[in-house]
């Protein structure tokens, strides 16, 4: 059952980051939509792991 979510979400992944090289391509405004959501996930995800890091444990 993992493997068919880690499946799942491979195949999302893959398929949003062709949406972004295919929206700056000039694609379709449905690809270019999925291109925003892709990124803006992305910089999501980004911006909660360092302020996961900024948390100050002191466990240097």
């Amino acid at each position: 059952m993992a493997v068919l979510v880690l499946s799942g979400v491979l195949v999302l992944v893959v398929g949003g980051c062709v949406c972004v090289v295919w929206a700056a391509r000039g694609g379709p405004r449905w690809v270019r939509a999925v291109s925003a959501v892709t990124l803006a996930v992305g910089e999501l995800a980004r911006t909660s792991k360092s302020a996961g890091r900024r948390g100050g444990g002191g466990d240097d």
